[in-house]
């Protein structure tokens, strides 16, 4: 029988290969909710041109706490959701389809309502998100985790430019990501 050797950096390639669909079992699923100001939790989900509604949910991968990828997850495929270039007053938050199609993403009420999602305001690089109840109310929008941690969904701008990047040729201007709440600033 032949010896078989192989050098280190082999060995190495050939091991992150095959643990790589493990890798995928360190993957957590968080859900996507708009709190209302009574406490209650709204769905908060995409809705294909057709009204077919879609879940919008936080990918925590590999133990990595920091950033949270929001995604739309439409027939097997997990879509990006990001915010718009508008001239809008408050920015759109849609996700995007692999053909460049638009999903709205919208807080669902218990009486059927739809509320928009949109950023609402600016602080350096982030770009709040909230749900707009009647009467232009804000509802924030938070991420939580199966365990019960909740972080805030925000709008990361990475460059100064207004189009951040296109995606399936529809013009970006911020990131959302699931970021864990910023403390509370010292009086």
């Amino acid at each position: 029988m032949k010896n078989l050797t192989i050098s280190l950096g082999t060995f190495l390639a050939l091991a992150t290969l095959l643990a790589a669909p493990l890798r995928a079992a360190e993957e957590k699923i968080w859900h996507v909710k708009a709190v209302h100001p009574e406490g209650r939790l709204l769905d908060v989900k995409a809705i294909d041109p057709q009204g077919k509604l879609h879940a919008v949910k936080a990918f925590e991968a590999d133990g990595n706490l920091h950033l949270l990828d929001i995604k739309a997850l439409v027939d097997g495929r997990r879509l990006p959701v990001k915010i718009l270039v508008s001239n809008d007053k408050y920015a759109p938050v849609k996700a995007i389809g692999e053909d460049g199609a638009i999903l709205a993403i919208k807080a669902l009420t218990p009486e059927g309502e739809k509320l928009d999602v949109k950023g609402v305001s600016r602080s350096g690089s982030i770009i709040h998100i909230k749900a707009i109840g009647p009467q232009g109310v804000f509802y924030g929008v938070k991420a939580i985790s199966p365990e019960g941690r909740m972080y805030d969904v925000k709008g990361i701008k990475m460059f100064k430019e207004r189009v951040e990047t296109k995606v399936n040729g529809v013009e970006v201007e911020a990131h959302i990501k699931a970021l864990p709440p910023a403390p509370e600033s010292l009086k």
